[in-house]
């Protein structure tokens, strides 16, 4: 007999005297969707459910900094039940669709999977890193879209200057101070360029005993014939230009090959070693989207109108689901023939737009096309250095870098958010950055699991005691001692 696989709980549906909304995705367009449409409608008129693996919004422009020490990252995230009051909060990952019957699959961390059904549907689910089959990237690579990652890259740059320092292997250390970033978009640009920042400011201060800043190597490997693309050539060419005169590398037209064990081969011929290499080439649509049957473009994306309901290729509505943001298909009225590129600028309007339109839909009044033209891009080279491109204007240096920072801080959500961006700034003028790698950060347990295999082995045989302690006494080591003067 075959066995039977086990079928996800269903939340039975319950009367309802007001409309569920369910809003997939937790990031910008759905954080923002819930918070407007919580403004727009009481909670006699609409209940509304969100649903993510993560119990925060991440402001993604700012992880740069985060990475780098300029930002607390708890301040770069927003905490959905702190903010979204009047909204329900699930934390589990979206497993399904089925909008013939208005349900949703969600697999929670703990238990099993489960069902929720609904009356509008809200796709948010973003995008996730485009990766690519090749050899050593799984092991080697260092993604950089959430708050986690960022924290990540911090230690693990602090790490290797503390190993560096630690050796006197030519070759490892050598190993040890390159740091590759493939991708020359926003993310990969200015996370180069703010950790760059953060490792020569640390091997300036002298606390890296032996490693000089000229021992550092920075190498940037991107497939197109340029940088920063949504510049425009000419401010992509000065950034090109910034970035080689602080002695980074960069290889245009060139693709990464392969980088098993560290060891970098790039597609025109160029080798080396690297213990660092972080990947930023691009995103695509979230892929759970297949998992649904809701309608599709080429690209994986959820066909959107201009009114971001949901249609088909024919653009017949689907009735109850709306879609924003990267995974969604958006005709950009601005550009006809175009799409909305996926952007934080398109992201954050078109979930208050949306917010607006689903509740318009509910009061029965006519949902309204979104439209906007792109205001221009703002981008971050590093402490006191930027480019941007404003309503056509070129600004560069330190006014464009002042620039990025006070837009993105305009759009940071809550007032205590912003407040703590400001504090972090402030003191940063008068302290330096923290350079300490905490590095077991990500493996707390390691050095408890380490001590119980070594105290393991000294007495085999001794297992624990029944009230799970150990033979060897309570916490802190507290029972030995007392053991000992016992004897």
């Amino acid at each position: 007999m075959t066995a039977q696989q086990p079928q996800p709980a269903v939340v039975a549906p319950r009367p309802r005297k007001v409309p569920r909304i369910v809003i997939l995705g937790g990031g910008y367009v759905g954080f923002y969707t819930a918070l407007r449409l919580r403004r727009r409608l009481g909670r006699r008129e609409a209940a509304i459910v969100v649903v993510d693996p993560r119990s925060y919004m991440t402001y993604q422009p700012f992880l740069p900094e985060a990475a780098a020490g300029s930002l607390e990252p708890r301040h770069v995230v927003v905490s959905h039940r702190q903010v979204l009051r009047g909204v329900d909060v699930l934390n589990g990952r979206v497993t399904g669709v089925r909008h013939a019957d208005r349900t949703v699959r969600i697999a929670p961390e703990y238990g099993d999977e489960y069902e929720i059904t609904y009356d509008h549907l809200v796709v948010a689910l973003g995008s996730v890193s485009r990766t690519l089959p090749i050899p050593g990237l799984a092991e080697q690579g260092i993604g950089f879209k959430h708050v986690e990652e960022a924290i990540a890259l911090r230690n693990h740059v602090l790490a290797r200057l503390d190993a560096a320092a630690s050796t006197w292997d030519h070759d490892v250390r050598r190993r040890l101070l390159t740091f590759t970033f493939v991708g020359g978009g926003f993310a990969g640009v200015e996370a180069l360029a703010e950790v760059e920042d953060l490792a020569r400011s640390a091997v300036r201060g002298g606390r890296y005993e032996g490693v000089r800043p000229e021992d550092l190597r920075f190498v940037l490997i991107e497939g197109s014939t340029r940088i920063l693309p949504e510049l425009g050539e000419e401010m992509g060419g000065y950034a090109l230009e910034q970035l080689r005169r602080r002695g980074i590398e960069v290889h245009l037209a060139t693709f990464l090959s392969s980088c098993v064990d560290g060891h970098v081969v790039t597609s025109t011929g160029v080798e080396f070693d690297s213990a660092t290499i972080v990947w930023t080439a691009g995103v695509q649509a979230n892929p759970v989207l297949a998992e649904t049957d809701l309608p599709l473009d080429d690209g994986g994306r959820v066909r959107a109108l201009p009114t971001l309901q949901v249609a088909t290729a024919d653009g017949e509505v689907v009735e109850g689901v709306w879609a924003a943001g990267d995974c969604a298909a958006v005709p950009d009225l601005t550009n006809p023939g175009h799409l909305c590129s996926p952007s934080a600028q398109h992201a954050v309007r078109q979930a208050r737009h949306l917010g607006d339109n689903l509740a318009r839909y509910l009061r029965g009044a006519d949902v309204r096309p979104y439209r906007h033209a792109h205001v221009g891009t703002v981008a971050s080279l590093g402490l006191g250095k930027g480019v941007a491109q404003v309503y056509g204007v070129k600004v560069r240096g330190w006014i464009a870098w002042f620039l990025h920072r006070t837009y993105h801080l305009a759009q940071m959500p809550t007032l205590d958010r912003k407040v703590r961006i400001v504090l972090d700034w402030t003191l940063a003028l008068f302290f330096p950055r923290e350079m300490v790698a905490l590095g077991r950060l990500h493996d707390p347990r390691a050095t408890f699991v380490e001590a119980a295999a070594s105290t393991a082995a000294r007495a085999p045989g001794r297992g624990p005691t029944p009230d799970g302690r150990g033979g060897a006494g309570g916490a802190g080591g507290t029972g030995s001692v007392e053991g000992a003067r016992a004897a």
